[in-house]
């Protein structure tokens, strides 16, 4: 089996089978993303502000706030997120990265050898308002 980088791509070459196999970064990015915000504790993904003024119109992006660099020997990620006031910044970034690991090695076969955790905010719950009297 031979692995490739082309352009957005990861091409998996192995002899004797029906035909490539390539999946695109954006791919990788999504899973990382979507991974990531299973975590408890993660309030939502922190993107650029091109990402943002994209999912105020409506159109949602699911790799927002993921870059992936892909290499023929394996998969860095750097992953920006809001928490949730309250949860241990810490124990969060830790089960971030284990987890966006886990599910991109499960799910694409390919090695994961970072994943840098940035925590770009903190989402403090809204409390109900009193009613005027």
């Amino acid at each position: 089996m031979t692995a490739e980088v082309q352009g957005n791509t990861y091409s998996i070459k192995e002899s004797g089978v029906l035909g490539d196999i390539q999946i695109a970064d954006e791919v990788i990015a999504i899973i990382a993303g979507l991974a990531a915000t299973e975590v408890e504790g993660v309030a939502k993904m922190y993107g650029n502000i091109t990402n943002e003024i994209v999912s105020k119109l409506g159109m949602k992006n699911l790799s927002k706030g993921v870059k992936v660099l892909v290499s023929p020997d394996d998969v860095k990620v750097d992953i920006s997120l809001e928490v949730k006031y309250g949860f241990s910044v810490m124990d969060i970034s830790k089960k971030v990265q284990e987890k966006v690991k886990q599910a991109i090695e499960t799910m694409t076969g390919l090695e994961v050898s970072m994943v840098r955790v940035r925590i770009a905010g903190v989402a403090i719950e809204k409390s109900e308002k009193a009613p005027k009297a």
